[in-house]
């Protein structure tokens, strides 16, 4: 997926994601500001706070009124279930378009 294709509230997911992913942001660490979110992407405070619902939603960060965001505890496990979900769909299609080709390999050359 180019990133041209990627909605700007998308890429910041993206990012939190992969920083949790990584080990930068572990469970209990506070995301920077609305704000500043917002100054270091290049965005409208709205995008961000797509973002932050997004994330919520999936369960990586959750967010007192006043204080701020923080990564919760099951973060780090729900981004590794999800991309051992990712990667299981991934195996089952390859091998699925491997039975497809072998058949029409066969009809074509039997």
């Amino acid at each position: 997926m180019s990133s041209e294709s990627v909605q700007p509230y998308q890429r910041i997911v993206q990012d939190v994601r992969d920083k949790i992913r990584s080990g930068q942001l572990t469970a209990g660490t506070k995301l920077p500001s609305t704000r500043e979110l917002s100054e270091d992407y290049g965005v409208a405070a709205g995008t961000v706070q797509r973002a932050l619902t997004e994330l919520r939603s999936a369960g990586l960060v959750y967010s007192h009124q006043g204080r701020g965001s923080f990564v919760t505890e099951t973060a780090s496990e729900t981004t590794e279930d999800s991309t051992a979900r990712a990667l299981k769909a991934l195996e089952d299609q390859v091998r699925d378009l491997s039975t497809r080709l072998e058949r029409i390999e066969k009809e074509r050359n039997g």
